[in-house]
């Protein structure tokens, strides 16, 4: 029979396993051949307890990927019993339904044992770069147009590896090498896992997890619980209207507070589109829960007992809940926006709790060369995905974070790496003055960005934007935030969304959005303002016609606008 832990002992394990999972991330990002992944954290890493329960989840990667692997694990053990598991079996699948909504993401779990006992499981997922395809962007008519749809099997079946399955994946993708490196990649961060955790459970002197899950669960759980009943129950409604793909989209949200729990149901958004930017639910699912917890309960650890009180729905076939077999391949484009929906109804639950609505969706810029049959001959061939980010909304007692992924958590791509891996070149990567909506506290700003190919070889963009034709809002009296911009060097616009060539000629021109602000403009502290046209983040004119000030060039100014009281320099 296991001995029951104390607390000491319970706080040293979950120590310990908050450092597996993060070893985990870890080993992923250093053998990852993706710079999506290697670079920017677009991964999730978690332990599992036998009953397919998360209970820790590494800080390092993605809310779309970890709470997606949230729920996948129950799939796998629906497919193979635990007596039939072995110590050197790993599972795969990039079923968007069952792992983490579009092709390109391979979720693999691995059975943990200890001294010859199964006792737990470890999980990872990252991105791939091309699973072939049309290739990573909205323009499939169904998820089997996508690319490679693997179902639920056995990758390696008690240490033997399907090394038929690795010439398939190989043969299906433009990036070959890269795609097999990022596979043995997430079988490494598994593997590691694995051990650690069974290193662990010897050092403390346990033969189960069972004890610490327990805890960690109905701990966090009951401290959600807590925390929901802090907030006035009710019913709350927002809706927010976006850019869509050829036409604008309504994602509509009622939340409900009652007995220590939180529903959102989406009935009323957009139906399915057309092209690849529907959202299955389990990624809806892990962005809006994900909101939920940022604002509501921060401190409490990513499980599953704190997400079980968080309950997501929506009706099928709408655009956050697509059925097999619509096009999901850029369902972050929807999915990501969802946190600012969430936060429309907590805010009209307790004002000052959430922030004002940001850019959100990543800017994320899907690019090839050398495949078409019009390609130049001796061009580099390239298959690479750079993601890029504009501001965050302002909270309700801070500015905005400039050129900041949320809540996505990726970092942008780095320049020395982007032109390392790729025939690119970046001409100008930067802050975007005036991005940033006004406010007593600003939102933050988006970033401008030129590249070209530096072969002069047309580049295919699989582009799939969002916040050009419904910019960020403002609450409180903030302002809404920049929209984004796509264009060419010579001033042509782009579509935001689907394929389309940038001439060896031109450079793409990027200008992503910007934060919303919070508060009235005019209540903005003058210092911070100074401070922002001094080093270049807000210009002399927005000063002047935004926020009421007239700044010179010492940093004196004047009040003017709303502001003015005798127009003397300060």
């Amino acid at each position: 029979m296991a001995r029951e832990l104390n607390e000491i002992e319970r706080q040293i394990l979950w120590n310990r396993l908050i450092a597996i999972v993060e070893e985990q991330a870890q080993t992923l990002m250093r053998t990852a051949f993706n710079p999506i992944v290697r670079e920017s954290g677009d991964l999730s890493a978690g332990i599992f307890d036998i009953r397919g329960r998360m209970i820790a989840q590494a800080v390092t990667g993605t809310p779309g990927h970890v709470n997606t692997m949230a729920e996948s694990v129950s799939f796998f053990l629906e497919e193979f019993p635990l007596e039939d598991m072995h110590p050197d079996d790993i599972y795969l699948t990039n079923d968007p339904w069952k792992a983490a909504g579009h092709l390109n993401d391979f979720m693999l779990v691995r059975p943990c044992f200890h001294e010859g006992k199964l006792i737990g499981f470890t999980s990872c997922t990252s991105h791939l770069a091309d699973l072939g395809g049309p290739g990573f962007g909205p323009d499939g008519t169904d998820v089997l147009d996508e690319g490679l749809f693997v179902p639920i099997f056995k990758l390696v079946d008690a240490g033997r590896l399907d090394t038929n399955f690795i010439r398939i994946l190989k043969a299906n993708s433009r990036v070959p090498i890269e795609v097999e490196g990022d596979l043995y990649a997430l079988m490494a961060c598994v593997e590691c896992g694995s051990r650690r955790l069974s290193e662990c459970m010897g050092d403390v002197g346990i033969t189960t997890l069972e004890d610490i899950s327990d805890y960690i669960v109905d701990t966090s759980r009951q401290r959600t619980n807590d925390l929901i009943r802090a907030l006035p129950e009710g019913v709350y409604h927002n809706t927010m209207r976006v850019d869509g793909y050829d036409k604008p989209l309504d994602l509509e949200a009622t939340m409900t507070i009652r007995s220590g729990e939180i529903t959102v149901d989406f009935t009323g958004t957009s139906g399915l589109s057309s092209k690849g930017i529907n959202c299955p639910l389990n990624y809806a699912s892990a962005y809006s829960c994900f909101a939920l917890k940022c604002a509501i309960a921060p401190d409490i650890p990513n499980n599953a007992g704190s997400l079980e009180p968080l309950k997501i729905t929506a009706p099928e076939n709408t655009i956050v809940n697509a059925q097999y077999p619509v096009p999901v391949a850029m369902r972050h484009v929807v999915g990501q926006l969802l946190p600012d929906v969430v936060f429309g109804c907590l805010h009209k639950a307790r004002p000052g709790l959430a922030p004002a609505e940001g850019a959100c969706c990543l800017w994320d810029l899907p690019l090839r060369g050398g495949y078409a049959v019009s390609a130049t001959p001796g061009k580099t061939r390239f298959a690479t995905e750079l993601v890029h980010n504009g501001g965050t909304g302002a909270r309700p007692t801070k500015d905005g974070l400039s050129a900041t992924a949320f809540p996505s958590g990726v970092m942008g791509s780095l320049v020395e790496i982007t032109e390392s891996v790729s025939p690119l070149i970046i001409w100008k990567r930067e802050y975007r003055q005036d991005s940033s909506g006004p406010g007593r506290y600003r939102g933050g700003l988006g970033q401008v960005l030129e590249l070209s190919s530096s072969e002069e070889a047309p580049i295919s963009l699989f582009a799939a934007l969002d916040r050009i034709n419904h910019p960020a809002r403002g609450r409180e009296g903030g302002m809404n935030g920049a929209p984004g911009v796509l264009t060419l060097s010579d001033g042509t616009r782009l579509n935001p969304k689907g394929e389309q060539v940038i001439p060896g000629d031109q450079r793409l021109v990027m200008l992503t959005p910007g934060g919303a602000g919070y508060g009235n403009p005019v209540d903005r502290d003058p210092e911070h303002v100074v401070r922002d046209v001094l080093t270049g983040l807000v210009s002399q004119e927005s000063a002047e016609a935004d926020y009421g000030l007239r700044v010179a060039a010492d940093g004196s100014y004047a009040l003017c606008g709303p502001r003015a009281e005798d127009g003397v320099m300060a």
